[in-house]
């Protein structure tokens, strides 16, 4: 790790405030980077250019890590699919222009595991990017972020702008965003299984069918990834944070239940959409190109995910 990198830089962190954002910070001020900016919402708008440009003025950043994203779960990409398509679009590209015409060092852009074709084949490879379609429900986020790679892509080409782009897998952990019409699905399902248990529910529901397979990665190992990635990847092709294992929602709520201690029944609603039928990624390439691999076990932070479920709800 060379922690000179991020010394004497000023690094803009935009989601800073956000769950992912609070791990990329820590991580940025344990490497000695005296310099984290976080533009926070009430004072910018990046889906707004006035907004931005006054941010890039005010802030002067070498480096930009854009984390921030209007995101949920299968329901809310479901009632709201314009509006994650314009905001994370019109967010991504004008970060991206302001930050080339004023000749930034280095743009982080991240993408999402949403922008995969819905069938692609397991373990997901960043070759098969552009071999399909994205799943429906959440098509619209999925694309507008994948908008972001052609978009680094081409001002690499054209410009020589430095701008990487990144596919972190479903994220969970403490800090996590626990509220039921946007969650995703293991801080929905920690909560319904802790909720059943101080309700003394004999069971949960839970939609789909439970044969979709999910990969998720520990928030703390996602944001050691992308700074990882920061500091030594400057290439253009997209790449993967993932853990490169994949568990069924099944198998997933029953782990869930068992951790939590809910013994209860578990209820499914198939008239409710699965989502992509698989998801698993191939992690060669950031071990190749910036040597990450993850290291939190998926019981060790499940358990701890819970452990501060537990202490923080109301």
């Amino acid at each position: 790790m060379n922690n000179n990198f991020f010394k004497n830089k000023r690094i803009v962190v935009t989601g800073g405030a956000g769950f992912l954002g609070k791990y990329v910070t820590e991580g940025l001020k344990k490497r000695g980077c005296e310099n984290i900016l976080v533009p926070t919402i009430d004072e910018y708008d990046l889906v707004k250019q006035g907004d931005i440009e006054r941010m890039y003025d005010d802030m002067k950043p070498d480096v930009v890590i854009h984390l921030a994203a209007v995101v949920g779960g299968i329901g809310a990409n479901r009632e709201h699919p314009g509006k994650f398509f314009y905001e994370n679009l019109m967010m991504g590209v004008q970060l991206i222009e302001q930050a080339r015409l004023r000749n930034i060092e280095k743009f982080v852009a991240i993408g999402t595991i949403c922008a995969y074709p819905k069938f692609t084949p397991v373990p997901f490879k960043e070759d098969d990017l552009w071999a399909g379609y994205p799943e429906e429900t959440n098509a619209p986020y999925g694309l507008a972020k994948k908008m972001l790679l052609v978009q680094s892509q081409a001002y690499r080409a054209e410009y020589g702008f430095n701008s990487i782009f990144l596919l972190p897998v479903n994220l969970y952990g403490p800090g996590d965003n626990f509220d039921p019409a946007s969650s995703h699905v293991i801080p929905a399902l920690i909560k319904k299984c802790v909720d059943a248990i101080d309700d003394g529910k004999d069971y949960i529901e839970c939609w789909g069918t439970g044969k979709a397979s999910r990969e998720f990665i520990y928030a703390a190992d996602a944001a050691e990834g992308i700074l990882l990635a920061t500091e030594l990847y400057n290439g253009n092709e997209p790449v993967n944070i993932g853990t490169g294992f994949e568990i069924t929602i099944k198998d997933l709520v029953e782990k869930i239940a068992k951790l939590t201690g809910f013994t209860g029944d578990i209820k499914w609603d198939a008239s409710r959409p699965d989502g992509q039928p698989r998801r698993c990624l191939d992690t060669t390439k950031a071990k190749q190109y910036f040597g990450f691999e993850a290291k939190t076990g998926f019981d060790e932070g499940l358990k701890t995910t819970i452990e501060w479920y537990k202490k923080n709800r109301q």
